[in-house]
């Protein structure tokens, strides 16, 4: 019911586009985003203005909000760090996501694709709803990157590659990859990592105290190098399996088979370690096989009520929409997905 109920809402929320919005040519989208992230650009169109397509106006407007050239917000959000979680307030949280993320976004270009910037932005909002923190910005992008990964930083802000969505076989598994990054967000593991890093006091005594950053105004270089070390090194072991078996409830309480993160990690378990488009993932995380072995004994079969349900491939979802958004918009120039190959 509540997976009818999703497709629902996307579908009329495509069609309900304007032409001009569902004909935006992709190249320009990605100039106006970056734009955006520069910070002195007046305050991004709504999602569904012809200027704008919804992943570049919703990750745009979420990482420029509060963005200011004024005071020294990133050495003050540094010096939070090292002191105690308890002083980091949601909005802090958010605005220390924003940084990090104008750090992935700078080393990975978004996806020229806003059919598929739309899709994975309305399925995790979808999932965020059933999360524990569902008022948060959420936001959701596609890097441009054959590699298999995905990120998250605080505040709400998930990203998968490219890689990721073309190795999916289908939507249930791309719900379980988001589940998991979204649990890491409500329970701050990021910021948990952070603050035992900043603590520590690793990799500050060689960083200036402060750089210019990406949205405006001024980072800390302690925040970013900590950031960087972060995402290299990975989170702690336990966070990763927390993620995973809180990821796999939060997958069926959003109406997808839970099981679909297993498969994920059916396939991580078969990948050479030396393969390059899997190299920062497996090394960012717990074996797979010890992934594995750990929600069996988390799942049982207390799940097993919501699994065997059947799901589209994502070239199959985004045909759909985009026949729906056809049906209800002749006009309208449908948005056009690469193809995905289904993984047996």
């Amino acid at each position: 019911m509540k997976l009818h109920l999703f497709y629902s809402l996307l579908a009329s929320s495509i069609c309900l586009l304007s032409p001009a919005a569902q004909a935006q040519d992709a190249a320009k989208m990605l100039n106006l985003f970056q734009s955006m992230l520069g910070g002195a650009q007046p305050a991004p169109p709504p999602p569904t203005a012809p200027s704008g397509g919804l992943a570049g106006a919703l990750l745009g407007a979420a990482l420029a909000q509060g963005a200011t050239p004024q005071g020294n917000r990133g050495s003050d959000l540094f010096q939070l760090l090292s002191q105690s979680l308890d002083q980091i307030d949601e909005p802090r949280e958010i605005q220390i996501g924003q940084q990090l993320s104008a750090m992935l976004l700078g080393s990975k270009p978004l996806l020229p694709d806003m059919a598929m910037q739309r899709y994975v932005n309305q399925l995790g909002r979808w999932i965020s709803l059933q999360s524990a923190r569902p008022n948060l910005p959420w936001t959701f992008a596609v890097l441009d990157d054959p590699g298999f990964n995905a990120f998250a930083a605080p505040g709400g802000y998930i990203f998968v590659t490219k890689g990721l969505i073309d190795r999916v076989a289908d939507e249930a598994e791309l719900a379980g990859i988001l589940a998991h990054e979204m649990v890491h967000v409500t329970s701050r593991h990021h910021l948990i990592a952070l603050n035992k890093a900043a603590r520590a006091g690793l990799l500050t005594q060689a960083i200036g105290s402060q750089l210019k950053n990406d949205v405006g105004g001024l980072v800390s270089g302690q925040l970013l190098a900590l950031g960087r070390n972060m995402y290299t090194k990975g989170l702690d072991q336990s966070d990763e399996l927390d993620a995973d078996r809180s990821g796999v409830a939060l997958a069926a309480r959003a109406g997808f088979d839970p099981y679909g993160l297993v498969a994920v990690l059916q396939q991580l378990r078969t990948a050479a370690a030396d393969d390059a488009l899997f190299a920062l993932s497996l090394s960012t995380h717990p074996p797979a096989q010890l992934r594995l072995n750990q929600l069996e004994l988390a799942m049982g079969n207390r799940l097993d009520g919501y699994s065997g349900q059947s799901a589209l491939t994502i070239a199959q979802r985004l045909q759909s929409l985009a026949a729906s958004a056809s049906r209800s918009n002749p006009q309208a120039a449908a948005p056009r997905a690469a193809p995905v190959q289904k993984k047996n």
